[in-house]
């Protein structure tokens, strides 16, 4: 059987790409990504006030598809575009909530903690993503030629200021204290995993606080990310980034939260935070190490199974 053909659109952060190619996989796509970008008069409007039109955007979409999947403020308006252009040839779904009428979309999946519900709404624990067990074990041995093996294995993801947190010397230096105190100094070494929004200026405050020992990768790395993930027996991840929480969550390892003071209502967070913590998932960031387990979770084939079922009523011919 011929593979149905995916279009990807996203603003091209990490968090977006790994949602909407995590999905795509899992639905067995064959997929192409298509960065949005907004012509500058219509970057300042949500796009609930925005016109569904082509000249909204920049890009020239030709290719042929059956199934747009796209995610971030900047693809609302080409998904409900190509949508109404293209009427049942095509089935769009969006991840995250897109501040516009659900209608506009076969499907929407955003996270249960999102509280967002609809007749064509499925929900997911946390935010699905592009990783997977088999990948993790493919990148496994990518940082064991430098890790310590007489050492347990700590990872810290960073990742970057926000409207909601701004990573102030004073909280960072916080954040490195207590991995040294409860990690380093209990027989851990360190991998420090930056991201896309992770400054220049936090990799190399890491580089000065923690010695040679530890290994610090210094630019994106994917293999690096995967190959971390599998060999720690601890994951730390920063708070302002609920992708990647979610993301480790796959490998059923404990997981430490990195809190911060917010310095917006930070309520979604909290919520996320909280069902996280009741699924012993998570704990914070404080002064002791523990062990704990739980179920690993793996939404992305969840949401992929409840969407292919309903895929199988629509002709595309």
């Amino acid at each position: 059987m011929t593979k149905l053909k995916g279009l990807l659109l996203t603003e091209g952060m990490h968090g977006m790409v790994s949602q909407v190619e995590g999905l795509a996989k899992a639905l067995d796509l064959d997929f192409i990504h298509e960065k949005i970008e907004l012509n500058n008069f219509w970057k300042l409007f949500p796009p609930k006030v925005t016109p569904i039109h082509d000249f909204v955007f920049k890009n020239k979409i030709n290719s042929q598809f059956n199934i747009v999947i796209s995610c971030g403020r900047k693809s609302v308006i080409p998904s409900i575009y190509l949508k109404k252009k293209l009427k049942k040839k095509i089935i769009n779904i969006h991840i995250q909530e897109p501040k516009v009428s659900l209608d506009n979309f076969d499907f929407v999946v955003v996270p249960e903690h999102d509280g967002l519900r609809g007749d064509n709404v499925i929900t997911s624990k946390g935010a699905i993503h592009y990783l997977t067990n088999e990948e993790l074990e493919k990148n496994e041995n990518y940082l064991k030629p430098r890790i310590n093996t007489q050492k347990k294995i700590v990872t810290l993801i960073i990742g970057g200021p926000t409207k909601y947190y701004d990573y102030n010397d004073k909280i960072v230096d916080s954040i490195f204290s207590k991995i040294e105190q409860n990690f380093l100094k209990n027989n851990y070494q360190l991998i420090i995993i930056p991201s896309m929004r992770t400054p220049e200026h936090i990799i190399e405050k890491a580089r000065n606080y923690f010695n040679d020992d530890q290994i610090l990768i210094p630019s994106v790395d994917k293999k690096a990310y995967l190959s971390s993930l599998k060999i720690s027996d601890h994951i730390i991840v920063t708070c302002d980034s609920t992708s990647m929480i979610s993301e480790a969550a796959i490998t059923g390892k404990p997981i430490y939260v990195a809190q911060m003071p917010a310095i917006k209502n930070n309520q979604r967070f909290k919520s996320f935070f909280n069902l996280f913590e009741s699924l012993n998932i998570i704990k914070e960031l404080n002064n002791s190490v523990e062990n704990w387990t739980y179920t690993k979770l793996n939404e992305t084939n969840k949401i992929a199974d409840q969407i292919r079922e309903k895929i199988k009523q629509y002709d595309f011919s």
